[in-house]
Order: C-alpha cells, then structure tokens, then sequence
C-alpha cells in the first residue's frame, strides 16, 4: 500500500521561507513517478504547484515560479518543496501527490495535507 506523508507546514511572516518534504513508502520511486504539489486555500479550489519527473524539467505555476522549487531525492523517496519569499496568498493547505505510471496499475496518491499561513 502506497503511503504519502507530507511534513514542513507552519507559520512564518511574509518575505519568510518554508521548506515542505513529502516521503512515500510503498513503491518505487523511479522514471515512472511523478512527484507534485498542491495547495487549496479556503473557499478556493484546489491548484497544482509544482511538479517533478525523474529528470525532468519541473513544472510551476506562474504565482510561484522564481520563488519555489521543487526537488526530489528518489534514494530517499521524497519530494521537496522549497518556498521562498513567501506572501500571504500562498496560504494555504499544501498536499504532495504521487503519481505511479502507467495510473492503471500504477495510482494516484494523496498526502493528509500540511497547512501553511503566512503572515502580513
């Protein structure tokens, strides 16, 4: 069974930086895994962040890009989530997502969520 655990979450005053980590057990952790991340503030819906593939270029959203980066260690199974000047619209639930392909066979997997408020 597939596991996604993600850790790092707090508060910090704006301008502030937060380092996220989101450890999978239960799988591989290879070419064929996608590691992300996610967030959902409230009343809003949930919005990808960032992606990583195995030696792929990582993919940002443009309210991030220049300030986050993502990372991942497959030794370690994990993903990284560095956020930097932070500002008080990226609070927000983070969620770090896995995904196994091929998704039929492989799956889609969710962490609990870790929440992140920054402060004006």
């Amino acid at each position: 069974q597939v596991q996604v655990v993600e850790s790092g979450g707090g508060l910090v005053q704006a301008g502030g930086s937060l380092r996220l980590s989101c450890a999978a057990s239960g799988t591989i952790f290879s070419f064929n895994v996608m590691g992300g991340w996610y967030r959902q503030a409230p009343g809003k819906q949930r919005e990808l962040v960032a992606t990583i593939r195995d030696g792929g270029i990582p993919n940002y959203a443009d309210s991030v890009k220049g300030r986050f980066t993502i990372s991942r260690d497959n030794a370690k199974k994990t993903v990284y989530l560095q956020m930097n000047s932070l500002k008080p619209e990226d609070t927000a639930v983070y969620y770090c997502n896995v995904k196994i392909y091929p998704l039929i066979g492989g799956g889609d997997y969710w962490g609990q969520g870790t929440q992140v408020t920054v402060s004006s």
